[in-house]
This record gives C-alpha cells, sequence and structure tokens, in this order.
C-alpha cells in the first residue's frame, strides 16, 4: 500500500487539521478504485473521547473506521508486538511520566522492564509516542535511527481541546527525538 502524507504546521489548531484530514479525504475519494480505500484504521485502544471523535469526523463521509485493537490489553500487546519482529523508537515523551533519557531508546523488552510501573507499556496515556521503522507489516525497513534528543516546549493553540489545567505559567516540556534517515 503506498504512504500517503498529511502535512500539517506545527503547532496545529483543531481547525487545521481537520481541513487537512478533509482535504486529504477528497483526494482518496479521487483516486482510481484499485487504488482508493473504504475504510481508515486506527490505533486507538482506550480513549473513548478520541474514538468518537474520528467517527464523528468520518461520519458521512463514505469512509468507515475502524479499531482492530481496541481494548486490548497493552501489556500483551506491547510484548506480541515485539515478538512478531516490529521494530520502533520512542520519538516524544511527557518527562513528567518518562524519563528523558528515554527519548530515542529502541521499544523492546528492556525497555518495557524499565518503564516505571505507572506507565502504560504502549503510551496509552500520552506517556511517549513510537516510529516504527520495521515489522512484519512492512515490505522492507525503514531506513532510519533516533538522532539528536531535543527539549521543546507545547505550543496551545487558541482552539484546543485539551482539559489539562497547567497550574505553573511554563508550558509543559517535551522531550523528542529526531527520527534520521540513513
Amino acid at each position: 500500500m503506498p504512504l500517503y502524507e498529511i502535512p500539517i504546521p506545527y503547532p496545529c489548531s483543531n481547525e487545521i487539521y481537520e481541513a487537512a484530514m478533509r482535504k486529504f479525504l477528497g483526494e482518496v475519494e479521487a483516486l482510481p478504485d484499485n487504488m482508493t480505500a473504504s475504510h481508515f484504521a486506527f490505533g486507538d485502544l482506550f480513549l473513548e473521547d478520541i474514538r468518537a471523535y474520528r467517527e464523528e469526523k468520518l461520519n458521512g463521509t463514505g469512509f468507515t473506521p475502524i479499531f482492530p485493537v481496541w481494548r486490548k490489553n497493552t501489556t500483551l500487546l506491547a510484548h506480541k508486538m515485539i515478538a512478531s519482529g516490529m521494530h520502533a523508537f520512542i520519538t516524544a515523551l511527557n518527562p513528567t511520566k518518562v524519563p528523558a533519557d528515554f527519548a530515542g531508546r529502541w521499544f523492546d523488552a528492556e525497555l518495557l522492564t524499565d518503564l516505571p510501573d505507572d506507565v502504560d507499556p504502549l503510551g496509552e496515556n500520552g506517556e511517549f509516542h513510537t516510529c516504527v521503522v520495521d515489522g512484519p507489516m512492512f515490505s522492507s525497513p525503514v531506513a532510519a535511527k533516533p538522532g539528536r534528543i531535543v527539549q521543546r516546549n507545547i505550543v496551545s493553540t487558541s482552539d484546543d481541546d485539551d482539559d489539562t489545567i497547567h497550574t505553573s505559567n511554563t508550558p509543559p516540556t517535551y522531550v523528542y527525538a529526531d527520527v534520521v534517515p540513513l
């Protein structure tokens, strides 16, 4: 299957994100029948509001959202993913939940053992995000590796739906690992 990128700016408001998605759906609809899609798969596990948001945005578009890992046990799923041959590394993390030096680490059994007990092994509560570079679903690996580690403040946009209340005047900081082509 071809990979389609949907460029969005940083920071990105919901309005801009949704406009980019609508544009992309229009482009997919215009593809020849042998290249188009009827379903969009999401890897959401248990955040009801995110699932409802995705379903709402696809409602009436002719595209059906599917959620193949919905409510799966994340510890078992993490181990199954690693055992399958999937290779990924941490590209972003919340340093209030995961130590900053985990940025750029490979997602493997050792990482799962080292994660703090209150961290979901798939980062489903916003603890971390990964970049998958190989696995059984790939025809060939993505030639990339973790690169420079940087800290960056999270910028709030005017239509941000984040209900998090920050008690400090300093915006929250996240830690990122660049994705570097080989």
